[in-house]
């Protein structure tokens, strides 16, 4: 009976195999297995590693170690010779073998490259398994690991390399580097924690679970891993959930974050312009009817007004929003929440109380967005953040370097010396660019200028660093608020220990949630976002009032004529800092100018407080070191 069944299982598995591989020849595709040693080369190889005796999937195993034998097999391992040959005889045997109560047990062998395996001994072994749809094989694997270099798959191979000794598993690969830690997290382990085989088992399970609705909604199609998918899903839900929810729930829950799934493999649209629509053009008129005359608008803030300039500045914003469009606003506050579950709530309760459109206003708070806007499509949701690779919370920040360029040319005219000092924040996306800007202002006013560089975010004082190094003109943090104009706060020059001010560069929060509302309300919120599985970032400049320049009241007139010339330039787009980079390049700036004295400090130069928001926001925050307390991103 056992022959019957083999004879039957080789003639599918022949039909099957050659009808993919005229297949693979009319779409012009290679129709036999990869070969291992037409890939790589010997100086592709950095060396070996025997792992000896594992089970491997199937599904991974992608050709031959060498080039015998491959036309005997289509590239997924089917047979292609005729039933009478002696090759098909064996076959037959090994399907006898696999329906015996034995089975298939000797391991084949051979190499892994990339995570793909090439056979070197078993190829019909392989062949057999794959017919049945096994899952795995017994391998004795030989693992050839590739020279090192910067290529992102590189980097997220030796990452693999590194988690393989804790998981085992060769079935859940990542495409980034750092994604293993943030999965061990999202398990609830510690970063070096060693699975058990059981919780290998229920690690497979799961997703083998997620993989199924997760291929059939396109998943195939993108160019990420289902393990990248399954992490971006695990930021929302948690391995508990995909354990034990129905089919029918996984496959909407997919569903749910399914935008942010397909950005990771899109870039951020950075969008420059003020997201308005005026109802008298065409978009204007084809969404008014769909929008709504009046918002119901939540702020969020892990952080009290009367506690933090940034949250003081962002209230003061809501404040100048409610006045301005008093008819067509009414604003929630839920101020102090703990970024986490009661962030969480917090959003929820808001929704409850009918809010439509929900602004978090720290980076922090992204996670609780992400979470609220899975369970709440249709409520606009916000985080005051830049460079966030999540299509279903869009961010909004200020090209602050705008003003910061004035306040350089300021300083320029200014500085005896020609050497200036700069009070730098943290390495965060968009700071390297202020300070090259400053730097440039500078030079436009004195060629001969340089730029001293200081931190706040680490243990020296910077402003007491530079005023011992001699340097009498300084731009220090900007003012909060125009109306909190105090010494020393933005560009200060310093006169027998006493601080005057010059300029200041600000935010005009009133300006970003007024044209936000407006958006909304004329339809520019959809007309303008980006395409299909696309983040948006609103990055705004002084064309809009979200930033500006506050000029000192001693300021000499010659100074303040020039300031106001370059004001009026940026504004109408006659003058550029950086007239060749796209907004994307000087968004992710990380270097600094020659001009610029000083560098950027290493993630372990900063102070605790300032290394929760660097790896949110930090230009460098895919190289960090991952912890366990890592934010999820």
């Amino acid at each position: 009976m056992n022959r019957q069944e083999a004879a039957a299982q080789d003639a599918g598995a022949l039909k099957q195999g050659r009808r993919a591989y005229r297949e693979a020849v009319a779409r012009g595709r290679y129709p036999y297995p990869q070969v291992l040693d037409e890939i790589i080369s010997d100086a592709m190889v950095a060396g070996q590693a025997e792992l000896g005796v594992i089970e491997i999937p199937i599904s991974q195993i992608a050709g031959t170690k060498t080039a015998g034998r491959r036309s005997a097999f289509s590239a997924d391992f089917l047979p292609l010779l005729d039933p009478d040959t002696e090759f098909a005889g064996k076959w037959m045997s090994l399907c006898e073998a696999h329906l015996g109560d034995e089975g298939i047990r000797d391991p084949i062998r051979c190499y892994e490259y990339f995570g793909h395996f090439y056979v070197q001994e078993g190829n019909k072994r392989v062949s057999v398994l794959r017919s049945y749809d096994a899952p795995t094989i017994p391998a004795y694997v030989i693992r050839m690991i590739p020279v090192w270099t910067e290529d992102p798959a590189v980097l997220a191979y030796y990452d693999f390399m590194q988690s393989f000794p804790k998981t085992g598993l060769y079935r859940a690969r990542f495409s980034r580097a750092g994604s293993f830690v943030k999965l061990q997290k999202a398990l609830g382990y510690e970063p070096d924690h060693i699975w058990t085989e059981d919780e290998r088992r229920r690690f497979i399970a799961g997703y083998t679970y997620f993989q199924e609705p997760f291929l059939k909604l396109g998943g195939g199609e993108i160019p990420i891993t289902t393990a990248d998918a399954m992490l971006v899903w695990l930021k929302v839900y948690s391995f508990d959930d995909l354990i034990s929810f129905p089919s029918a729930e996984l496959t909407r829950s997919i569903k749910a974050v399914w935008a942010d799934i397909k950005a990771l493999s899109e870039p951020i649209a950075v969008q420059t312009d003020t997201p308005e629509v005026k109802e008298n053009n065409l978009l204007g008129r084809i969404f008014k009817g769909k929008q709504p005359s009046h918002l119901n608008v939540a702020f969020i803030s892990d952080q009290l007004p009367c506690q933090s300039d940034w949250a003081r500045a962002h209230d003061l914003g809501r404040e100048y929003l409610e006045t301005v469009m008093e008819d067509h606003v009414t604003t929630q506050t839920f101020y102090g929440v703990h970024p986490d579950q009661e962030a969480e709530t917090a959003m929820e309760t808001a929704i409850e109380n009918g809010a439509q459109m929900i602004l978090a206003i720290t980076p922090p708070l992204i996670g609780a967005c992400r979470k609220t806007a899975a369970r709440h499509p249709d409520v606009r949701i916000l985080n005051c953040s830049v460079s966030m690779p999540y299509a279903g919370v869009r961010t909004y920040y200020g090209r602050i370097y705008e003003a910061k360029y004035i306040a350089g040319a300021i300083a320029g005219a200014l500085s005896r010396s020609g050497r200036i000092g700069y009070v730098a924040s943290n390495p965060i996306f968009g700071v390297p660019a202020s300070i090259n800007a400053f730097a440039l202002g500078a030079q436009l006013t004195n060629p001969q200028a340089e730029v001293v560089v200081r931190w706040s975010c680490v243990e020296q004082d910077a402003m007491d660093a530079l005023a011992w190094e001699g340097v009498s003109v300084i731009a220090n943090r900007d003012i909060p608020t125009p109306d909190r104009i105090r010494e020393p706060w933005g560009l200060c020059r310093i006169e027998e220990g006493k601080f005057h001010s010059l300029a200041s560069p600000y935010w005009h929060w009133g300006s970003v949630y007024t044209n936000l509302i407006r958006s909304v309300l004329s339809g520019g919120w959809e007309a303008l976002g980006a395409s299909a599985g696309q983040a948006v970032n609103y990055w705004w400049g002084m064309n809009s009032r979200a930033v500006d320049i506050l000029l000192g009241d001693d300021l000499p007139a010659g100074v303040r004529k020039l300031a106001e010339i370059l004001r009026k330039g940026i504004i109408d787009g006659s003058i550029q800092p950086f007239p060749e980079a796209t907004p994307e390049k000087i968004l992710q700036m990380d270097t600094l100018l020659d001009c610029v004295r000083g560098s950027i400090p290493q993630y372990e130069e900063l102070l605790p407080m300032a290394r929760p928001l660097v790896r949110l926001q930090g230009v460098y925050r895919d190289a960090i070191p991952p912890e366990k307390e890592d934010p999820i991103l």
